[in-house]
């Protein structure tokens, strides 16, 4: 992380046991301790069942952590009730998935404008800001169109301006080119470059070294704890 910056992600020791004391206990995550600037785009990797998908949860404030400290954006999330973490998802974080999760009735502007409406933005400037979002990644052209009309790329790129649309400081994107061909998938990791040299802060889960070489840091998932870069899991204990 850049010299003299407050971290946008901050954990300390965080982790997460489902079902403790038990017989199903199952230990999620061990004491994972990450920092990640504003305006940084890091890759989160791991296989299935090596705690990647319960850290996004946690960073994502989806789910509360069994142990340890979260400071999103310098918010310490343990000190929010639930009507706070959600003020602070609408505010803080964008979502992007695998599945684009469109809303097939409606048009690209209005998938992107939904999420302003929660936050009780007018109606005007929810379709400004809509428009905008899809300028910001290359769809202004495609505003009026349905996803049905639209390629997986293009959907792909209307979920992120829906991301986008709250001007989060962090984008967490959960495998968002495993449904798309090579090709297309290459062109939404090149968006995401551009987005993180407009100052936004990507965190990408992948299970895919070939994706996660296009981030500026890797984080490797191995049992439930954090390592970064490759060459910490080739060297941890099985």
């Amino acid at each position: 992380m850049p010299a003299n910056t407050v971290p946008v992600v901050r954990t300390r020791g965080l982790g997460k046991v489902y079902s403790p004391g038990t017989q199903a206990e199952v230990v999620a995550l061990r004491g994972v301790d990450m920092e990640v600037a504003r305006g940084e785009f890091v890759a989160i990797m791991g296989p299935s069942g090596s705690g990647k998908s319960t850290l996004m949860n946690l960073l994502g404030c989806l789910d509360t952590p069994s142990s340890g400290r979260y400071e999103c954006d310098g918010i310490d999330v343990s000190t929010l009730d639930a009507e706070e973490l959600a003020v602070l998802r609408r505010e803080k974080i964008g979502f992007v998935f695998q599945g684009f999760n469109l809303l097939t009735r409606m048009d690209a502007l209005h998938n992107v404008a939904m999420p302003l409406g929660y936050a009780k933005v007018p109606h005007a400037e929810r379709l400004e800001r809509a428009r905008a979002a899809l300028a910001e990644v290359g769809l202004a052209e495609r505003v009026g169109h349905l996803p049905s009309e639209m390629s997986g790329g293009q959907q792909q790129r209307v979920a992120i301006a829906r991301a986008l649309v709250n001007r989060p400081p962090i984008l967490l994107a959960d495998e968002p080119t495993g449904a798309l061909d090579s090709k297309t998938g290459e062109e939404i990791l090149t968006l995401f470059k551009n987005l993180r040299d407009a100052d936004h802060t990507i965190i990408l889960i992948t299970h895919d070294a070939e994706v996660a070489a296009h981030a500026d840091r890797t984080f490797v998932m191995h049992d439930g704890r954090l390592h970064e870069s490759v060459q910490h899991l080739q060297g941890a204990a099985p």
